[in-house]
């Protein structure tokens, strides 16, 4: 098994007409994914290499019975595609635009959570793999093989690293998933460790955190309440100074809140072991996979 995306997704691409949304809509079906669909608005009838384009994602579905979206259009319009695909009744929405309005994440944020119709994944993420089934995103899937790790992220870049670590030792994942770093995102650590907690092909959770927020802190108290599997953690901004943002738009430090410190203190009173690097936090996670072999 694996959580969210696998050999049954059927993915409609959000800006396929675009460059990017075609080159990341034909490098995912090259990996193997289903990519049935596209969404731009005007562009109905026509095609990108065989893949067909339509104006809406109701019209997507009802042909093509499409059961994934994945949004790569502007930021002043990805709030509306995300709306869009979701009134369409779409399971699934991976947004890897970034750079969208904070008001406008909290709209799209409200109208999921009121109409439970959606599971979103990002903004501002790299999406999701299952090594060897499906790839919705950005995520370079050759760094990456099958196996039993599941790995959550709020970092894209780092998961590649921690990801490559593991398959060169020999293992491999079950799913990744981006969740993105935004202040807003649509699903966040705790609802990924949930899926993965009760997936049987998952038997160790990576979790990759930054600075900022609570949402780690909060994710230790779910996981000593909550998961029985070993979960290890990295947590990226050591050395950030306070009161700046790095990088993402939800990685600032205010005080002693949401430091990576703080973070780290709170995973491991709660038995979470964190590498300082991501290189440690990948042999950490070999280690305990090696142990229980």
């Amino acid at each position: 098994m694996s959580i969210l995306v696998d050999t049954a997704t059927r993915l409609c691409v959000s800006g396929i007409t675009g460059r990017e949304g075609t080159f990341h809509a034909l490098r995912d079906r090259e990996y193997g994914t289903q990519v049935v669909a596209g969404v731009t608005p005007g562009k109905g009838g026509q095609d990108v290499e065989g893949i067909p384009v339509f104006d809406t994602f109701h019209e997507a579905v009802a042909q093509t019975g499409a059961n994934t979206a994945m949004i790569f259009v502007p930021p002043r319009f990805a709030a509306d595609s995300i709306l869009e695909a979701e009134d369409a009744e779409i399971p699934l929405i991976v947004a890897i635009t970034e750079g969208i309005p904070a008001h406008d994440e909290l709209r799209v944020f409200n109208a999921i959570k009121k109409n439970r119709r959606s599971r979103l994944i990002g903004p501002n993420c790299p999406g999701v793999l299952s090594p060897g089934k499906a790839n919705v995103g950005i995520i370079p899937a050759s760094f990456f093989k099958q196996g039993n790790v599941g790995l959550v992220s709020r970092s894209g870049t780092l998961t590649y690293q921690i990801g490559n670590v593991v398959a060169q030792s020999g293992f491999g994942n079950s799913t990744i998933v981006g969740i993105g770093g935004d202040p807003v995102p649509g699903t966040d650590f705790i609802d990924v460790i949930a899926m993965f907690e009760e997936d049987p092909e998952t038997e160790l959770i990576v979790m990759c955190g930054e600075i900022g927020g609570d949402a780690e802190e909060r994710a230790a108290e779910y996981i000593e309440a909550n998961v029985a599997k070993p979960v290890v953690a990295y947590i990226a901004g050591f050395t950030a100074p306070p009161g700046k943002t790095m990088g993402h738009a939800g990685a600032i430090v205010s005080g002693s809140r949401g430091t990576a410190a703080a973070k780290a203190e709170a995973l491991e009173a709660q038995g979470v072991r964190v590498g300082r690097t991501p290189t440690q936090v990948a042999e950490l996670a070999v280690s305990l996979l090696g142990a229980t072999a």
